[in-house]
């Protein structure tokens, strides 16, 4: 903790955010190595793994997000032309700003390094998104996401897709949830003729103190609409997350998940480091 206060001390820079998540992601990768056993899985899009909240950016600011995580047991050869997870880290940069109460446009970068390619861009995303104001007074929050973006073909057998993010979550005293029903759709790749696939994520988090609230996250994918894959097809996904409070300012999530199916990478460790900058209107 002592080492956190110099960090936080400090003015924050972009290189700043670089060096404060280095030594977590080690002693995250070393944590998970012993706790996680590994198995072979096909490949996944582990590229953002976040439950979203409805709540937006506010008007005026802007978010910088570090997207970090590290596949420690995952594919080990091509699959469909795409590289293998096994050993990858996963680096997104996300950039989201606030327009008014009710809309915000995000922005990505997707990168991976692996020993044998080194470091790759992978594609960019944006992801425009209107909520519910709070005029409304409606007893759950509520916003919708929609993304659009494109993958480099060695990274995903679908090169452009759209997802489309319903977000319902709800505070309920030291209780926290929210619901993502995610719809994913590719428009060019090779499973365009499957339409819309269902890919729902949840998450459930308990305030423990002011500071600290550990949560469990899931990421599911079960196929076409019309008809899910039988269930050792789909991808089912689970994140022991923990989520510190490290001031209005800032965002910090660090997580360690198992896929339960043979269609998922096994073991993963992620982090999220963000900061808001700028100001709203007075």
């Amino acid at each position: 903790m002592a080492v956190l206060g110099v960090y936080l001390s400090q003015p924050f820079t972009f290189s700043s955010m670089l060096a404060l998540t280095r030594p977590l992601v080690g002693l995250a990768v070393f944590v998970v190595s012993v706790v996680l056993p590994s198995s072979p899985a096909r490949a996944q899009d582990n590229y953002e793994i976040q439950v979203y909240g409805s709540e937006l950016v506010p008007r005026g600011r802007t978010m910088f997000e570090l997207h970090s995580n590290f596949t420690l047991a995952g594919t080990t050869m091509r699959q469909d032309g795409v590289l293998p997870t096994q050993h990858a880290v996963h680096e997104t940069i996300e950039i989201t700003h606030g327009f008014s109460d009710w809309f915000e446009i995000g922005f990505y970068v997707f990168t991976s390094t692996q020993q044998s390619t080194g470091v790759q861009w992978v594609g960019d995303h944006i992801r425009p998104r209107i909520a519910a104001p709070e005029s409304w007074h409606l007893p759950v929050g509520l916003s919708l996401s929609q993304e659009f973006g494109y993958q480099r073909r060695e990274f995903s057998a679908d090169t452009w897709t759209w997802e489309i993010r319903p977000i319902i979550d709800q505070q309920l005293g030291r209780v926290y949830w929210s619901l993502n029903p995610t719809l994913e759709r590719a428009l060019v790749g090779e499973n365009v003729t499957s339409g819309f696939e269902f890919a729902p994520n949840a998450q459930v988090m308990f305030e423990l103190t002011k500071k600290v609230a550990p949560a469990l996250e899931y990421y599911g994918s079960f196929g076409a609409v019309t008809r899910f894959d039988p269930l050792g097809q789909t991808e089912q996904q689970f994140f022991f997350a923990l989520n510190l409070d490290m001031g209005p300012e800032w965002e910090f999530n660090i997580g360690f998940g198992a896929g339960t199916t043979r269609s998922t990478d096994h073991s993963i460790v992620k982090m999220i480091v963000g900061r808001r900058f700028g100001h709203g209107p007075e």
